[in-house]
């Protein structure tokens, strides 16, 4: 072992020690740099430079070229870490002898560690957007200065992929940007940053281009229609009654739809009559039904709702038989959730229970479901709560079976011939089997 050098004047220290200190916090500079470029948000860089801030635009061209970014800020890096390293090992040396290396490993492990690595990527990671508008500038003008250097690196780390059957030409995204839009959202309502409501609503939006009209559709089941045989009078009286402003008409069979009376019309025949029931037929004020597939994309009912200026909707199966009715309301429900009035009908078929269990019609979609309890029943295979029951159970259940799928209990409580009418859920603890006795 040698023993400490005499060479080395206080000055040579103390410049070697200032060289560590900057290479030190050049390095906290790059990581903080990478961490908080990475995680600062598109959507609020764009704002900002939609807006005119030229930092925001540097943050942006930066993101485009996220490799050379990841590149600079690896080399930067790597170099004033391995500059720090090298000082530290010197001064050490010098002082302490061979022993000094030993020191200078431990010594700038703790430093490059704590300083330049953990506390400065803590503080990027909780203000990702702040930091990148600080750096931008200055990462900028690395990526300029090293380019060269990562352009080759650069082709030879492509070269060798290639040659390991590695396609870097084509970059594929997992999740559409619909799924990243709805899962982004989904990730801040659970940190707290998007409360319930909007996120259902934002969800609902976005989840229209996946849904059919028959996904939202009224069942004929629980569709209500009006003999258009009935007298005058008695007419007037269920439309008085009903709380809905549109109405089909039937003749002959409740799925042979004749028309669609409107309880507005109904009322300027009347007083166009003389207030006198008789004076008027309902075919006259009724207007012709507009039938649509159930297969229609709800996006393009939509769309076909605005073009004719119209609210109402018979929708019909492949084989022309009616399946139940969609208006645009229906579909503006499935965006912003149920819209109600003070005619609307109370009920929704959910009654709430204590322990955040429920009792719910068969008949009650599975969304609104979800929307009303917080849950996530799946909807892909069905789209009633008993739809559901029936899918998973792979039969018709009788009253008081039991039945557990995802996580939830389902308990029949009545039964209509084939149809299931009523039935208690309970969410399960998480890990419950997914099958029940009966």
């Amino acid at each position: 072992m040698h023993g400490p050098s005499a060479e080395v004047t206080p000055l040579d220290i103390w410049l070697a020690v200032a060289t560590i200190l900057l290479c030190v916090a050049l390095s906290a500079f790059f990581a903080a740099s990478e961490t908080a470029l990475t995680a600062a948000s598109r959507a609020r860089m764009h704002g900002l430079e939609k807006n005119g801030d030229p930092r925001a635009a540097r943050v942006n061209r930066l993101l485009m070229s996220r490799e050379r970014l990841i590149g600079t800020t690896l080399l930067g890096n790597t170099l004033v870490n391995i500059g720090a390293s090298a000082f530290t090992t010197s001064v050490l040396v010098a002082v302490a002898g061979d022993r000094g290396a030993i020191y200078a490993t431990g010594l700038m492990t703790i430093i490059l560690l704590v300083f330049a690595e953990v506390m400065p990527k803590t503080v990027a990671i909780n203000y990702p957007d702040r930091t990148s508008l600080l750096v931008a500038r200055a990462i900028s003008f690395f990526v300029a200065i090293f380019g060269p250097v990562l352009i080759a690196v650069e082709v030879f780390v492509r070269g060798l992929l290639k040659l390991a059957g590695v396609d870097t030409s084509r970059r594929h995204s997992i999740l559409s940007g619909h799924e990243e839009l709805k899962s982004a959202v989904d990730l801040l309502h659970r940190e707290g940053g998007v409360a319930r409501s909007d996120r259902d609503m934002f969800g609902g939006l976005l989840e229209l281009r996946d849904l059919e009209v028959s996904d939202v559709m009224v069942h004929r089941t629980k569709m209500l229609a009006l003999n258009a045989d009935l007298p005058p009078q008695e007419l007037i009286r269920e439309v008085a009654a009903a709380p809905y402003s549109r109405l089909p008409l039937w003749r002959g069979e409740p799925e042979n739809i004749v028309g669609v009376l409107h309880a507005r019309d109904l009322l300027r025949a009347l007083e166009a009559a003389g207030n006198i029931a008789g004076n008027f037929k309902v075919e006259s004020i009724a207007i012709e039904p507009w039938f649509v597939p159930d297969s229609t994309p709800v996006q393009d009912q939509l769309q076909a709702f605005l073009k004719r200026k119209t609210h109402f909707a018979l929708v019909v199966d492949e084989y022309g038989v009616v399946m139940g009715l969609v208006t645009l309301e229906d579909i503006i429900e499935e965006i912003v959730g149920d819209i109600a009035d003070e005619h609307d009908v109370i009920v929704q078929g959910v009654r709430m229970l204590a322990g955040g269990s429920a009792i719910v019609d068969g008949s009650v979609p599975i969304r609104d479901l979800n929307r009303v309890m917080g849950w996530d029943l799946p909807d892909e295979e069905a789209t009633t709560v008993a739809g559901l029951v029936i899918n998973e159970a792979r039969a018709i259940p009788e009253s008081g079976q039991v039945f557990t799928f995802h996580n939830f209990r389902f308990e029949v409580l009545r039964k209509t011939r084939n149809r299931i009418t009523s039935l208690k859920i309970m969410p399960e603890q998480p890990g419950a089997e997914t099958a029940a006795n009966a």
